[in-house]
């Protein structure tokens, strides 16, 4: 990376020592020509360490402000919308249908063919058809919520179609060049608008109705999730591997590849040995090419572009040095192409192979050769002979890399790979769609176009309902179209919105995932990479088979989105007025010294001083007149500048530091906007490639710190705040860098977003199935970077003006003393007081929804049978109780369930009894009951049971630092320790809990939170920038406090003073949702499998506790066998079955007739035809089953029977 504090790292762009300036500074960076440059160190040390300070903050806060925590999101899909819903259409082109040429109904007159054309896309703001008022009404994201719609507005089309006969009609050769041409003639034409489908709208995106109101419904909703069928739905941003570079790899031979994303534009050169017996390797190694699905040898392919001579070929190539391998390998491809085309070197026989190559194909294009190579050989290159060009540097890159002069590329570094968000995959997945409905409308119109058919309007023949379905499903089971192979599918792409609390909302919107083939070995692609710095952070990734593959992006990072092609095609021009030349269509003169300038991956020039020029691009970026977007980076070594404007590249805002003297004019300012920064230059965003050149400051500190006796660091670039390299939920743990990064992984992926906090400001008009609320949610007494600066302004009690971002703590200050309590504490139990829980502390409310739904009646008129007929209502129910619910089927508001009862009554015609019952272990009280309709045409009902819970034995716990624990006996008030203020601790934590954990973190903040509530100023507990020891120490000695933390105490019990002193203080701890009430599982007897007679597994339908393998193994282990009997047979499914004692097969118990007529009823055995020596025997009814159906396979089991 570039990132040194003490300068040994990468400095300066890669310049050379003769390339700076007498004071050290680089070239390559911004110089105004009015700007006095010598100044900077001076004018950085001038502003002063404390006003730098307040600065960055102020600018993360204006970053925040004007970017949020979801913009990667929204900007995604707004760019879709604006331009690549209109893109996705325009790639289709021209359809055609020929006619189905049936003779028995052509009819008269010529066979018709028919022409279709998509042209411009308009897209509605979301609405829904309101049946009573008979109109349109615009549809919010409540409504879709409340009553399980989707979220989506029409897209309509304008679709050309034209009818037409073709006729062949001779025609003069020497101006036509052919003998027969093809007239067509219009018969039918139609040109009109029509709605193709819906597509789901994102919240708070251009088309949501959310996004001018000032108060949205939830004070914390961010938008960037769609609504599908009222379920809340997010994209997870995709990795994937860049299309934009030659790509050089060895893992299976040498090869460097041409990569486009449209697949006949690919072009590999391998480098293959070229053995001349078969099967025998360690041939000479050759240069062959694989384009349109063929192989040619590198030199045919040379000459079919123009090249005249075997010595132009090795000066295109141009590799520099008399190297005796390369030599060998260019002249073995020399033989290999004269030994597969003798005379290729002469006037267009090169081509004439290539030709004859590509008719062998299996699906020869249509297109001439020269139309091949020129359509599909590197697009962006007009000329033959630049293509030539081109196609020497990338042997030139492959032979490099062979002889180790040159690297390969990384699959895992952030330079080569893109992040694929809202915009990439909905244009994946319209397409798919799109292209469904095209061929759909093909079949039906072809029938069309015989002569004895009229042609209809053509929303006869595009059915709207592809698209809008096939979008739906797509969302709802989360299968999305895979990245380049047609028929399948992908998962992971599509992910419900978690709402536990506000944080893993946030959260959830920044993951992104890497797919891989398999879940087993994928090499380094789990480890963290040196590009991940400030980009993804190197902690957030969850534990288990995605670790490493699923990571969550920096705090301050950006995605980039697509530059307009107008834009694209301005940059080049501004590409040339900064010293770019042309790249020249001839393959004779010489480009040594000068370096090659590619755009996006495409070659557009070259240009002769590449320090000069990258040091003026940024300047012109600074200046906006390049956009803020662009990343510029010059690569010495392969002597290349690399620009690009592509989407998914993931920015971050960095201090520059040669413009830093422009603040001058801000002082005094209490608020920055973010925009000014970018376009002053003072703050630029950089790219993973980029930042490989910047010599990045960790902090203001480092800037102004002088080591003795060596030549200042010449920074370029400063970091905003160290604890921005984290993701959201790391850097607002406290003191994170002093933990285990284990624990603080712990903290970050799992308790962060288990932790019970308010979730939602408007959980009077949302119905989630089961959501948590706390009821006496608290801000931590400490305070984070990104908190503060994610916080609102002017809050006149907070630090520095500033209310931190409450939603982002999700628990409750607790005292909290380090002590042992009778052993009720050991393995991570807790001790909690009792008084504190009954005076609210960790009290919650937990609401389940139960829906029902029933079929409304214009849907029912159609069914045949009355009986059928379902509706909600009241009546006598054999399943459960009914007493708490109204004539309707609803329970009044109030009511308390239990175990047992119908909370929504329905029942059939015929009287069957179709309610919903509260399963095993479910209560509650009814908050709400909502009833609506889908737009499914389906009336639905959700009644809403409210529990309020206080922590009881057995509820999990955990403080910020990965510390879980659950409670293990709540102690009296009386009898809990008490120090000599008479403050009595809320929780008790072993001390074991520390040395093998490593989270000093804790300690460090009730020590600091201790200080603060007593009045402390110093409260800051930023990861990478926390307050020292002795500054914590210090703030607690003077408030009267041991240095240390340290308290004397009281036994509550006896009242003597403890001899040991105890270290408490204030500490931020959360109740996470995992609790006793909704684990605890008992039963006596109860329901069993119909066909095995085991007792079912699910708690919630009285099943019975699963006694696995393991558990088995342990009790055979302590030798309980009569336990292990019990288990696994008396408890199970012990049954009995009778065994004959002569065959030794399973004897059955039938009605049989003897000598004197009478029938008798007992065990017979059917294979000695005798009811003797049979016995009754106990076994399991599985091995009684098994027995039965091997029978019924042939297979007779033995029985051996012994008497116990």
């Amino acid at each position: 990376m570039g990132a040194s504090p003490d300068g040994k790292g990468n400095g300066g762009m890669g310049s050379t020592s003769g390339e700076k300036f007498a004071n050290g500074t680089d070239l390559n960076m911004d110089i105004d020509e009015d700007d006095d440059v010598f100044d900077e160190l001076v004018s950085v040390q001038e502003l002063g360490e404390e006003f730098l300070r307040n600065f960055c903050r102020k600018a993360a806060v204006s970053f925040f402000n004007q970017y949020g925590l979801v913009s990667h999101q929204i900007n995604s899909y707004n760019d879709f919308i604006k331009y690549g819903l209109q893109n996705t259409f325009d790639s289709f082109g021209e359809f055609v249908i020929h006619s189905g040429y049936d003779p028995s109904k052509k009819g008269e007159g010529d066979w018709r063919h028919a022409r279709v054309k998509f042209g411009k896309v308009t897209v509605e703001r979301p609405t829904f058809w309101a049946v009573t008022g008979g109109n349109e009404l615009n549809m919010l994201p409540r409504h879709a919520r409340l009553q399980n719609m989707t979220y989506s507005s029409r897209m309509k089309v304008t679709v050309e179609l034209q009818v037409y006969t073709a006729k062949s009609v001779k025609s003069d050769k020497f101006k036509t060049g052919r003998e027969e041409i093809v007239e067509e003639e219009i018969v039918h034409q139609d040109n009109r608008e029509i709605i193709i489908g819906r597509i789901p709208v994102m919240v708070k995106s251009e088309l949501c109705w959310m996004n001018e109101v000032e108060k949205s419904d939830c004070d914390f909703d961010h938008g960037g999730y769609f609504l599908i069928k009222g379920a809340e739905k997010i994209f997870i941003a995709q990795e994937q591997i860049s299309l934009k570079r030659l790509w050089i790899s060895n893992i299976q031979g040498w090869t460097v590849a041409y990569r486009s994303e449209v697949k006949r534009n690919r072009l590999i050169i391998r480098l293959v040995e070229n053995s001349k017996v078969e099967y025998i390797k360690g041939g000479e190694k050759i240069l062959t090419v694989f384009f349109l699905s063929i192989e040619i040898p590198v030199w045919i392919l040379f000459f079919a572009l123009g090249v005249r001579s075997d010595k132009e070929v090795v000066s295109l190539i141009d590799y520099g040095s008399s190297d005796s391998s390369i030599s060998n390998i260019l002249f073995a491809s020399i033989r290999d192409a004269d030994w597969k085309c003798r005379n290729f070197r002469e006037e267009s026989a090169a081509l004439n192979h290539l030709d004859r190559l590509r008719k062998e194909t299996r699906f020869p294009p249509e297109e001439s050769v020269e139309e091949c190579l020129g359509k599909y050989l590197f697009p962006s290159l007009k000329g033959f002979k630049q293509k030539a060009r081109f196609l020497g540097y990338m042997v030139k890159s492959l032979l490099q890399a062979f002889t180790g002069h040159r690297k390969c590329d990384n699959r895992d570094d952030f330079r080569n790979k893109r992040l694929e968000l809202a915009g990439e995959l909905l244009e994946r997945e319209m397409k798919v769609h799109i292209a469904h409905a095209r061929r759909r409308m093909a079949k039906t119109l072809q029938r069309d176009l015989y002569a004895d058919r009229t042609v209809r309007p053509i929303e006869h023949y595009l059915d709207a309902s592809i698209v809008t379905n096939g979008l739906s499903r797509a969302f709802s089971t989360g299968a999305w179209s895979h990245p380049y192979k047609k028929m399948e599918r992908i998962s992971g792409v599509v992910a419900n919105l978690g709402r536990a609390n506000p944080l893993q909302t946030m959260v959830d919107l920044r993951k992104t995932r890497q797919q891989v083939q398999y879940t087993g070995k994928v090499g380094d692609a789990r480890y963290p990479h040196p590009s991940h710095w400030g980009k993804v952070c190197f902690l957030s990734t969850p534990d288990g088979e995605n670790c490493g593959l699923v990571k969550n992006l920096a705090t301050t990072a950006l995605v980039s989105t697509n530059i307009v092609k107008s834009v694209v095609e301005s940059i080049v021009d501004t590409l040339f007025d900064s010293g770019m030349e042309k790249v020249v269509n001839d393959t004779s003169s010489s480009l040594d010294g000068k370096d090659k300038v590619f755009l996006n991956g495409e070659w557009v020039g070259v240009c002769e001083d590449s320090l000069f020029f990258a040091a003026e691009l940024r300047r012109k970026r600074r200046r906006k007149e390049l956009p803020y977007q662009v990343e510029i980076k010059r690569d010495e070594h392969k002597g290349e500048v690399r620009i690009f404007t592509d989407a998914g590249r993931i920015l971050r805002p960095l201090l520059v530091v040669e413009n830093l003297f422009k603040l001058k004019a801000f002082k005094g300012k209490e608020n920055y906007a973010f925009q000014p920064l970018l376009d002053k230059g003072i703050v630029e965003l950089i790219g993973a490639e980029e930042e490989e050149d910047c010599r990045t400051a960790w902090g203001i500190r480092y800037l102004l710190t002088e080591v003795e006796g060596k030549q200042p660091v010449k920074y370029t670039h400063c970091e905003l705040d160290m604890s921005f390299l984290l993701g959201l939920s790391c850097g607002i743990i406290p003191f994170a860098n002093h933990d285990h990064a284990r624990r603080v992984l712990y903290q970050a992926q799992k308790h962060s977003q288990q932790a019970i906090g308010f979730s939602t400001t408007n959980p009077n008009i949302r119905v989630d199935t089961l959501s948590h609320q706390m009821y006496y949610p608290q801000r931590p007494l400490f305070h984070t970077m990104t908190a503060d600066c994610l916080g609102k302004s002017g809050f006149p009690l907070g630090q520095n003006r500033l209310e931190p971002k409450p939603e982002l703590y999700n628990g409750q200050n607790a005292i909290v003393a380090v002590n042992v309590h009778l052993g009720y504490n050991q393995e991570d139990s807790l001790v909690m007081n009792r008084a504190s829980i009954e005076r609210g502390m960790f009290r919650t409310e937990h609401v389940r929804s139960y829906k029902a739904e029933v079929d409304n009646k214009e849907i029912q008129e159609k069914r045949r049978k009355a009986e059928d007929i379902v509706n909600f209502g009241k009546t006598e129910s054999k399943i459960g109780r009914v007493d708490s619910l109204d004539d309707d089927g609803f329970p009044y508001i109030g009511a308390s369930l239990q175990s047992g009862d119908i909370v929504i009554g329905r029942f059939a015609e015929s009287g069957a009894d179709h309610g919903v019952k509260l399963k095993h272990t479910e209560r509650g009280m009814v908050q709400k009951v909502v009833l609506s309709s889908n737009d499914d045409g389906k009336n639905f009902a959700v009644v809403s049971l409210r529990q309020v819970r206080s922590p009881c034995l057995g509820d999990k716990f955990s403080s910020m630092h990965g510390q879980k624990g659950v409670l293990g006996f709540l102690e009296s008030h009386e009898n809990f320790p008490f120090t000599t203020q008479g403050i009595v601790p809320d929780i008790v934590i072993n001390p074991h809990a520390f040395p093998s954990r490593q989270t000093p973190g804790q300690l460090l903040e009730a020590a600091l939170g201790k200080g603060i509530a007593c009045g402390g100023s110093k409260k800051h507990a930023t990861p990478f920038s926390t307050l020292s020891i002795d500054a914590i120490t210090e703030q607690l000695h003077r408030a009267g406090f041991s240095r240390w933390g340290n308290e004397r105490v009281y036994n509550g019990r006896t009242g003597e003073m403890v001899r040991s002193l105890i270290f408490m203080g204030p500490t931020f701890y959360q109740r996470l949702v995992h609790m006793a009430e909704d684990k605890v599982k008992f039963r006596n007897t109860g329901p069993v499998h119909p066909l095995t007679r085991q007792p079912v597994a699910d708690r919630k339908r009285y099943g019975g506790i699963k006694f696995g393998e393991m558990e088995r193994d342990c009790l055979i282990a302590h030798g309980a066998s009569a336990n292990l009997h019990e288990r696994l047979f008396t408890l199970s499914d012990c049954s009995q079955m009778h065994v004959c004692q002569n065959c030794k097969n399973a004897a059955n118990v039938i009605e049989r007739t003897v000598a004197a007529g009478r029938k008798i009823r007992g065990p017979y055995c059917r294979v000695c035809q005798s009811g003797d020596e049979i016995v009754k025997v106990s076994v399991p009814y599985g091995a009684k089953l098994l027995c039965q159906e091997l029978f019924s396979m042939g297979i007779s089991l033995k029985f051996e029977t012994q008497l116990c």
